[in-house]
């Protein structure tokens, strides 16, 4: 079998990475060539490889984020309030295996969610499942599949969620209907998978926000538990970027 042959073949079995590592192999000079067994390996790496960046392409792809960012990114000027080490172990995203909660609060423009997209997107780097919504629209989602009956289907789908990102809380009063879906998300998600919340309200006043104080307090004592609180300060981010920008 030519190597045409063989780079057909692979490509028809979807080793594209494999294919693609292969033909750069071929068209090296004689000197340069690998043994057989190193072959075998580099082409297996190469096909992993490609395998793990389409699907951390696929799940930034269905989590929907608003926009990029990543915590590469994130800037610790003292008067933000942001700790460098907390940021540092979210990074690594194993409070999401541990089932914590992550709470950012702030004035508008302060980098909530920026924040909580960074560590959406190094959570999809680690192959994990992710869905970023902002609560409202979260809530109206589920308004409308209450009425085509594809309600159950919706929550099930947010339940097998890695991690859950509800961006605006507190943006837009709540009937009950919302509360109500509020605390089904948040009951099948808790001690099960991880919730970030951003939220220009301090958590001081969600309680006043979910205005019942028995479902109020049942969605609150889920949420707080486990939780890493973010309270971040200083000058909006927006502004302080547009000032930069005035400034070259």
């Amino acid at each position: 079998m030519n190597n045409q042959a063989t780079l057909d073949q692979m490509r028809q079995l979807s080793l594209s990475g494999m294919a693609q590592a292969f033909e750069t192999i071929i068209s090296l000079p004689a000197d340069k060539q690998l043994t057989s067994d190193q072959l075998v390996a580099h082409l297996i790496h190469a096909e992993q490889e490609h395998r793990q960046h389409r699907k951390m392409q696929t799940a930034i792809k269905q989590a929907k984020f608003r926009y990029q960012s990543a915590v590469e990114e994130i800037e610790y000027q003292p008067e933000r309030n942001l700790d460098k080490n907390l940021m540092l172990r979210l990074a690594d995203t194993s409070f999401i295996t541990r089932s914590e909660n992550v709470l950012i609060t702030g004035a508008t423009g302060c980098g909530k969610s920026f924040i909580a997209t960074a560590l959406g997107y190094q959570a999809c780097q680690m192959g994990l499942r992710v869905a970023y919504y902002s609560l409202p629209k979260l809530l109206q989602k589920l308004h409308l599949a209450k009425a085509d009956g594809s309600y159950a289907k919706e929550l099930a789908r947010l339940e097998r969620m890695h991690l859950l990102i509800l961006d605006d809380w507190g943006l837009q009063p709540l009937d009950n209907h919302a509360k109500m879906a509020i605390m089904q998300i948040i009951e099948d998600r808790h001690a099960k998978s991880a919730t970030i919340i951003t939220s220009q309200l301090p958590i001081n006043k969600w309680y006043d926000y979910l205005a019942e104080s028995t479902l109020g307090d049942a969605i609150m004592d889920r949420i707080l538990q486990h939780a890493n609180r973010i309270e971040l300060k200083g000058q909006s981010m927006r502004v302080r970027m547009t000032m930069q920008q005035n400034q070259v």
